[in-house]
């Protein structure tokens, strides 16, 4: 049965993406516990996050920039053992004016919850 076991760790990776983008990202910052590891490192081309803490603060931080900010998942997500990878779109709006941008997830998966995390993001024209 370890086909079986492979095909359900495949999904419950699935779950735990949907979860990152369409309620962590989306602004439930509440769920941060659940989604990630105590001892959660995330990479930014600009930056680094430790722990949950840190990235809800972040998230939060990113919500305070763009008025009606919201996260899809465009591509995805793809699972290959415990790498997670994904792509999605973010729109939301600056001053009154429209923003778009997309970006592409890489993260991986250690005892149920996000461990690590890289992201590579643009804006839109």
């Amino acid at each position: 049965m370890v086909e079986a076991s492979a095909a359900t760790g495949q999904q419950d990776a699935r779950e735990l993406y949907r979860r990152w983008i369409d309620e962590l990202w989306n602004g439930e910052t509440e769920v941060v516990g659940e989604l990630v590891a105590d001892d959660f490192v995330g990479h930014w081309p600009d930056r680094t996050v430790h722990g949950p803490d840190e990235l809800a603060r972040i998230i939060g931080e990113t919500h305070g920039m763009l008025d009606m900010l919201s996260f899809v998942v465009e591509v995805g997500p793809l699972v290959d053992g415990e790498l997670v990878a994904g792509r999605w779109r973010g729109r939301g709006a600056q001053d009154g004016n429209p923003v778009t941008f997309i970006g592409n997830d890489l993260l991986r998966v250690a005892d149920g919850r996000f461990a690590e995390y890289w992201v590579a993001s643009l804006p839109l024209p």
